[in-house]
């Protein structure tokens, strides 16, 4: 079932950057509206209210009914601008929906349960879908998509076609991975391990070809040569 929600919006003449960034410093948020039969119309928006709204909603699978010129319109959030560096939203775009109407949007997957690999095997699960894109009437609209991953074990995945959605075509390759147990990464306390035992056996075999074999004689000291000082020959020939 659809999750929906309200957001009062009103129509506005102004454009261009001036009167969007003076509509700004007054709390309002520039928007957009626009759809199947619909000219885009601009519209503004109270900024605390779309703030507090998004914190709550997916944006993406939530309809969001307008209150614009005294009636409702059922839209879609199809994109949220924000500025790169203030804390803040830029522009925010809807597009209106007709009740008996599919339309595509991306849903959110969201993995439920601790895998038997991750609990009882150390590995860990690696979501690599999630979104999955669908066609679906408006009225259907799942606000998300759980998927039981309590049975993966180590090395199992499951797939786009484990989703169960009802009333929904799901427009995405069914042997798609959405997610995956892997296994704990041994191999990089492994590799030091191996390093070091390698370490000892060189050291041991340079410590063996220090010590001489069983029978040999261990090589003379070499003699101290050095040249005779004269006081010494004269010494030695009285």
């Amino acid at each position: 079932m659809a999750h929906t929600v309200q957001l009062k919006a009103v129509n506005r003449s102004t454009h261009g950057k001036g009167p969007a960034r003076a509509m700004r410093r007054s709390g309002q948020v520039p928007a957009v509206i626009y759809g199947r039969g619909r000219e885009p119309t601009a519209l503004a928006v109270d900024g605390v209210a779309l703030t507090r709204l998004l914190e709550k909603i997916h944006p993406e699978s939530t309809i969001v009914e307008l209150a614009l010129d005294g009636g409702t319109v059922q839209t879609l959030i199809r994109e949220v601008q924000r500025h790169p560096v203030r804390p803040g939203i830029v522009h925010v775009d809807f597009y209106e929906i007709k009740a008996g109407e599919k339309i595509r949007l991306e849903v959110p997957i969201h993995c439920v349960g601790i895998p038997e690999g991750v609990r009882n095997q150390g590995g860990t699960l690696d979501q690599v879908i999630r979104n999955v894109m669908i066609e679906v009437l408006p009225a259907d609209i799942p606000e998300q998509v759980e998927l039981d991953v309590t049975a993966l074990t180590i090395g199992k995945s499951l797939h786009v076609s484990d989703l169960k959605i009802p009333n929904v075509h799901i427009l995405m390759d069914g042997a798609l991975t959405v997610c995956t147990v892997v296994a704990p990464r041994i191999e990089e306390v492994a590799a030091p391990v191996a390093a070091a035992a390698e370490g000892a056996a060189v050291e041991g075999e340079a410590a063996a070809a220090a010590v001489p074999a069983e029978g040999a004689t261990e090589p003379a000291e070499p003699e101290l040569i050095r040249k005779r000082k004269p006081a010494e020959e004269d010494e030695e020939e009285k």
